[in-house]
């Protein structure tokens, strides 16, 4: 039998290895892998629309979706090289800024002190995805970029609130938007422009914040990427810890934080707003004084909309010039009424007509919340002529921008009227040689009407020196009082010979030749527990005559009450 079994053996093998070869030759002849993709057929981008071309790549920089938009890798290699040089500059300015703001909240609320944690950027700087020039004046240059950042900054601040410290903290700063730069005006000193105002071409919109928080189709992805991309919409997105937690993930609190957002940057830099960044001293000559007052009547409004559910709407009209941080003007509220009558008169400071630009916004007033938006309209102060009352029947808009839809809405109209009145000595600038007197000069026009005519007063605090107090480390700041009127400058830390250089403005009907000035130097600094206190380091009173005779005043003050200190102030009345 072990014979038998071993034949058989070698029988089955010699049998079974051709029979297994032919089988694998005809399984991987006939049975392919289903499982694998066809090879896709090569087009040529040209063929690929827009759509397609952004669900294979949905980062597209700009410049390669708009042919206008240039691209400027130089200048984003120049950011990554500056960005920590300015993020120290930022986070200095931020502190010294806040300072004085949380200084208004020490002691109130039962708060003991607040103060900065953790301040920085991060190391990741904002990127520039194309930029376009646009067609402007002799005198400034506009640019419009493509702006994003996704940066790692990290924000700390404490409150200490009785015994308890509170800390928040916000972080994963994301943003995007479309930003215009306007670099005016061009003089004879490096860089060549005295002052940046930028401003946000759309209006913030956080609804599209992160595809990632919401659950939608490809189709719709992609069509949100087109509106994005076409419509260069802002986004803002970050993180909010407070102890640690994300309150950011309270249902509700995300979406209602992002609409406060969204109201409080178009309310402040959508444009006709602009922020204003002044690039070189006014030393130099390159600032803006102000050159003429704008009187603006508002008359009467026209059909506006309803926005109360019972009776109508409360309205009432804000007023202000761009390029100006003043707070707007504001109209009284007439109740219930869809057709207001307002007959009141506001005075403007005007410092560049070609440029500046009257905005005119209308809200329902609310006694609970927030007022109600009801149009706005602009009137370029270009289109007046001086000394030339005009009157403007403007159909009011949701935005200025010509593509918002909801300009199709009808808000009703409003009327007013504007005159342009330049200061005498700027009078020729925008009329011509004026014979005011009759007898061939001014000069004996503008003694007359400096006692009486209306103008405006401009005090200038330079700077102090060898200011005391009782502490060697003082934080001195001054502080105008004028007819009842108090205004104060910045804050310089640790000094006993601040530096302000800020201007203050007054408004007067009449010329202030009876009147008294009082500029007080004042040193504050903190106490152990965290209040603030404040100490005076010297005053002076100045009449205000000789500034009126004389058109003004550029002197150097011994500060009462003071060993050594004293003050550099410049005074001028300029006559309508």
């Amino acid at each position: 039998m072990g014979i038998l079994d071993s034949l058989l053996g070698m029988v089955g093998f010699g049998i079974g290895i051709p029979i297994g070869l032919f089988l694998g030759f005809f399984m991987f002849i006939y049975f392919r892998p289903r499982n694998v993709k066809k090879e896709g057929v090569t087009r040529s981008l040209n063929s690929i629309d827009s759509n397609s071309m952004i669900d294979i790549v949905p980062e597209l920089p700009l410049w390669v979706m708009n042919p206008d938009y240039e691209r400027v890798d130089w200048l984003n290699k120049f950011i990554i090289d500056m960005w920590p040089y300015f993020d120290k500059a930022a986070c200095g300015i931020i502190k010294t800024t806040m300072d004085d703001l949380f200084a208004e909240y020490v002691g109130k609320y039962q708060i003991k002190s607040i103060c900065f944690q953790r301040l920085t950027l991060g190391d990741l700087p904002p990127t520039i995805h194309g930029l376009k020039t646009q067609d402007s004046k002799e005198n400034e240059l506009v640019l419009d970029l493509s702006l994003r950042w996704a940066g790692n900054a990290d924000i700390c601040l404490a409150i200490k609130l009785l015994c308890l410290q509170l800390t928040v903290q916000m972080v994963d700063i994301q943003a995007s938007a479309a930003v215009r730069m306007v670099l005016r005006p061009f003089v004879p000193t490096f860089p060549c422009f005295s002052s940046v105002a930028v401003s946000l071409m759309e209006k913030v919109n956080n609804s599209n914040i992160s595809a990632s928080r919401f659950l939608i189709s490809s189709e719709e992805l992609l069509y949100t990427l087109d509106i994005l991309f076409a419509r260069l919409q802002p986004k803002i997105d970050f993180g909010l810890r407070v102890m640690g937690g994300d309150i950011m993930s309270i249902p509700g609190l995300y979406q209602l934080v992002q609409e406060v957002i969204a109201k409080q940057v178009a309310k402040l830099y959508l444009w006709p707003q602009t922020y204003d960044l002044d690039i070189l001293d006014s030393s130099i000559g390159a600032a803006k004084k102000p050159v003429g007052i704008l009187n603006v009547k508002v008359v009467r409004a026209h059909k506006l909309l309803k926005m109360d559910f019972l009776g109508a709407s409360d309205p009432y009209v804000k007023l202000s010039l761009t390029g100006e941080r003043l707070p707007a003007k504001k109209t009284s509220v007439v109740m219930n009424s869809l057709n207001p009558v307002w007959c009141e008169d506001f005075k403007l400071i005007v410092k560049d007509p070609e440029s500046q630009v009257l905005q005119l916004q209308l809200y329902d007033w609310e006694k609970v919340g927030a007022h109600d938006y009801l149009g706005m309209q602009v009137v370029p102060l270009n289109e007046l002529i001086p000394y030339k009352k005009q009157e403007f029947t403007l159909d009011l808009l949701h935005s200025m921008h010509p593509d918002d839809p909801h300009n199709k809405k009808p808000r009703g109209s409003i009327l007013v009227e504007m005159t342009f009145v330049p200061f005498l000595e700027d009078s020729l600038k925008y009329s011509g040689r004026i014979d005011v007197a009759g007898n061939g000069s001014c000069n004996n026009f503008h003694g007359n009407i400096s006692l009486s005519g209306s103008g405006l007063l401009l005090v200038a605090v330079i700077e102090a020196k060898d200011v005391e107090g009782k502490k060697n480390h003082v934080s001195p700041y001054a502080t105008i009082l004028f007819r009842g009127d108090k205004r104060k400058t910045k804050s310089i830390k640790n000094t006993r010979n601040p530096v302000w250089n800020e201007e203050f403005q007054f408004l007067l009907d009449e010329a202030p030749v009876k009147d008294k000035i009082h500029i007080e130097v004042i040193a504050k600094r903190r106490r152990r527990l965290g209040f603030m206190t404040k100490e005076s380091l010297g005053y002076v009173d100045i009449n205000l005559a000789d500034v009126v005779y004389n058109g003004h005043i550029n002197e150097k003050y011994s500060l009462i009450n003071s060993r050594d200190g004293s003050i550099h102030l410049v005074i001028r009345w300029k006559v309508i």
